[in-house]
């Protein structure tokens, strides 16, 4: 699937994130609508946006909060935005915000919105405890019964056993397998080392910690609860200490992926502003950058759970008649270590498509990526949208490129582009 827009240029005019976090630690009492509220609230008071000018807001989540349908109008309601203003949810995976900017941008080229925001946010830390299906069956009568009586003796069905909650799972329901454990699977079929992965991690921390002392990161963000950068970005980390911690999906001695070079589960929301040209120059904005194409691509997960970016970028570069020598800066999500080199090495020698050639490592992911900053799964697309448009602004970058891997076996690239 692809977007092109091919109608009126959309504008990349700011963004903006909470800290991101492990799961578990700061953000735990935080609920993922006040972590969206407080980003979309902070982007409007930054960038001075009257909530009157906005006409859509497209927000993503993917673990889900029964008790919220649609929160993105949840989040226009609590700041009490204009009712008019439209809000719709997006989900899918690793690629929710990228889906909102698409969609979002999309109506903007179309002539249907002027100037929106769209993101995403992870709650990893208020996942929802669920129950068995007998369990469940037990507290749906309870709740349709018509008389205490009836509750009573709905309730005496319950057993010791039907209070064990069942965690979510991480594991693809196609598969039975997780994607740490797909991932040990495509770093043995690409050969891909223990030490390349902890190669790629170690220098994601080390740039993320230098564009956190230097404030390149920091300055993306809308501080929460006294926190105001990224907690997980470890600076004096070293390949020996990356080397002393043991695989985790494949215990064997055949493992390669640690906890130091995979993603953290972590908690936090990003958002990205976006508007017509014309808007933008008519409020007297420099946008950042624009949106010059969206590429989708999706294969069977036997070939690889986190290859499609290998399918996507190149069909978006042919696409739009460019080349990865084209691009000044490349931003892929790192899932893993080994996703990263798997997908690499797919470009450079080709795969399921032509080689596009290969990464020089010194554009590749200049601020880090997921595997310092961390993946709450659906802020990651709005966060890298960031991060890529705010250094293409810093270093007047012509292209820039963006490559999401996804769950489902699904990707995700993006091309922005500046005059």
């Amino acid at each position: 699937m692809s977007i092109n827009l091919k109608g009126r240029r959309v504008a990349v005019v700011g963004g903006l994130r909470t800290p991101f976090v492990k799961a578990g630690t700061y953000f735990k009492d935080l609920s993922p609508l006040a972590m969206s509220t407080h980003v979309v609230g902070e982007m409007l008071s930054r960038y001075g946006i009257e909530a009157e000018s906005l006409d859509d807001i497209v927000w993503g989540r993917v673990i889900h909060d029964p008790r919220i349908s649609n929160i993105a109008r949840e989040i226009v309601l609590d700041l009490k935005l204009p009712a008019r203003i439209r809000g719709y949810m997006v989900s899918n995976n690793c690629i929710t915000s990228a889906h909102a900017i698409a969609n979002l941008a999309d109506a903007i080229a179309g002539g249907r919105s002027q100037a929106g925001i769209a993101g995403g946010v992870e709650s990893m830390s208020q996942a929802p405890v669920l129950f068995g299906r007998d369990a469940s069956r037990i507290f749906l009568e309870v709740g349709r019964a018509s008389s205490l009586k009836h509750q009573v003796k709905a309730l005496l069905h319950l057993r010791p056993w039907h209070f064990r909650p069942e965690s979510l799972s991480v594991k693809e329901p196609s598969t039975g397998l997780s994607m740490g454990e797909h991932c040990e699977l495509m770093a043995k079929q690409w050969q891909i080392s223990r030490q390349t992965q902890d190669e790629i991690a170690l220098r994601s921390h080390q740039r993320a910690a230098q564009a956190t002392a230097d404030g390149r990161l920091t300055a993306e963000i809308a501080p929460v609860k006294g926190i105001d950068r990224d907690m997980i970005v470890r600076g004096d980390t070293s390949m020996e200490k990356l080397g002393a911690l043991m695989p985790v999906f494949d215990r064997s001695e055949r493992g390669t992926l640690t906890a130091g070079n995979s993603s953290p589960l972590t908690d936090g929301a990003a958002g990205v502003l976006l508007m017509s040209e014309e808007r933008a120059a008519r409020e007297g904005r420099e946008p950042l950058a624009f949106i010059r194409d969206i590429q989708f691509a999706a294969l069977h997960p036997d070939d690889g759970l986190l290859m499609a970016p290998a399918m996507a970028v190149p069909a978006l570069l042919r696409r739009t008649g460019l080349s990865l020598r084209d691009m000044d800066i490349v931003e892929m999500h790192e899932a893993f270590g080994a996703q990263i080199a798997c997908n690499l090495a797919a470009w450079e020698q080709g795969w399921k498509d032509e080689a596009i050639g290969a990464v020089d490592s010194a554009i590749l992911n200049p601020l880090g990526s997921s595997l310092a900053v961390g993946h709450p799964f659906a802020a990651t697309g709005a966060r890298i949208v960031t991060t890529l448009a705010g250094e293409m602004a810093r270093r007047k970058s012509r292209y820039g490129l963006v490559s999401i891997c996804a769950a489902g076996a699904m990707a995700a690239a993006m091309i922005l582009e500046r005059d």
